[in-house]
C-alpha cells in the first residue's frame, strides 16, 4: 500500500478539481444537473482512483487505477472543450483548465509506463 498524497501526480490532479469546483460554480443554474456534475464528477474520479488504487496490492491493480484515472482526464477534456463552446467557460479559464488536465494526463502516463515496465522481468 502506498500514501496517494505522497505522489505528485495525487496533488496535481486534487489541484485540478478545486478549479473545476471553482469554474463551474458560475455555470448556469440550469447546468446543475447537466454539464456541470459531468465536469465535477469525471474530475474527482481522476485523484479518487489514484486514492484507490494506492490502497491495493500490487503494482498491477495500482497500474489498472492509473489507466481508468488516465480516462476520466480524457473525458474531462472533452467536457471542458463542450462548457467552453457552450460559452461557460471564457478562453483564459478554458486554456487554464485545459493546461492542467494536459500536465495530469503526462504524469500519470509517466506512471503508468513505470509501473508497466516494473512489472516485466529483467533479462
Amino acid at each position: 500500500m502506498r500514501d496517494f498524497k505522497e505522489l505528485k501526480v495525487w496533488e496535481r490532479s486534487h489541484r485540478l478539481v478545486l478549479h473545476v469546483y471553482n469554474a463551474t460554480g458560475r455555470f448556469p443554474r440550469e447546468e446543475t444537473y447537466g454539464l456541470t456534475a459531468q465536469l465535477r464528477r469525471c474530475s474527482a474520479s481522476i485523484p479518487a482512483n489514484i486514492a484507490e488504487g494506492c490502497g491495493r496490492s500490487g503494482e498491477a491493480e495500482l497500474r489498472r487505477f492509473m489507466l481508468i484515472s488516465m480516462g476520466s482526464a480524457s473525458e474531462l477534456e472533452y467536457h471542458l472543450l463542450l462548457a467552453h463552446d457552450l460559452g461557460y467557460l471564457d478562453n483564459r479559464e478554458y486554456q487554464q483548465l485545459y493546461r492542467e488536465t494536459q500536465d495530469v494526463k503526462r504524469m500519470l502516463s509517466t506512471l503508468i509506463t513505470k509501473l508497466h515496465q516494473t512489472r516485466r522481468p529483467t533479462s
